[in-house]
């Protein structure tokens, strides 16, 4: 038997110690649980070009860092951050705040059928569903738990462990 076994959705439970992966490359997200139980889902990240927005001027890709989810926060816009306006703040090595985060959007079914799933403004968007998983592995990780996107994954979803 592999050391390592997908399961479903309906299996997935949080727990302390959970990391999340995320691949810039074919946009799945990883869920890992360290005994090496993981959950693999579809998300959207940056467009590969650089835009305008929020009076900013910047390559809309989503960076490949070493993260810590250290902020839940409720956004008043929820067209950008859907809904439910929640938006998990994605701090670059662990310290360093930055402008990048995990959210919802509110038009998602036309988010996710940008090409390549590359339709964000660089944060990493998640259905409903996935941001309910994110927020209760938030919260049993005390508010702190690792992040990290990389373009293209292989072997490395499992060194995470």
């Amino acid at each position: 038997m592999s050391l390592f076994e997908r399961i479903g959705f309906l299996q997935w439970q949080p727990r302390i110690g959970d990391k999340m992966l995320i691949d810039t490359k074919g946009n799945f997200g990883y869920l890992i649980h360290s005994d090496g139980k993981y959950y693999r889902f579809s998300l959207v990240t940056g467009q590969r070009k650089y835009v305008s927005y929020i009076g900013r001027y910047y390559n809309a890709a989503t960076p490949n860092w070493n993260w810590r989810a250290k902020s839940l926060e409720i956004k008043g816009d929820r067209v950008t951050f859907g809904p439910s306006g929640r938006f998990v703040r994605l701090f670059k090595d662990g310290n360093e705040h930055t402008a990048y985060g995990i959210h919802e959007y509110k038009y998602e079914d036309r988010i996710f059928q940008s090409p390549g799933r590359y339709g964000s403004m660089g944060c990493i968007v998640v259905r409903k569903p996935i941001m309910d998983i994110i927020e209760k592995t938030f919260e049993v990780n005390e508010g702190d738990f690792e992040v990290v996107s990389k373009y293209g994954i292989g072997p490395d979803l499992f060194v995470m462990r």
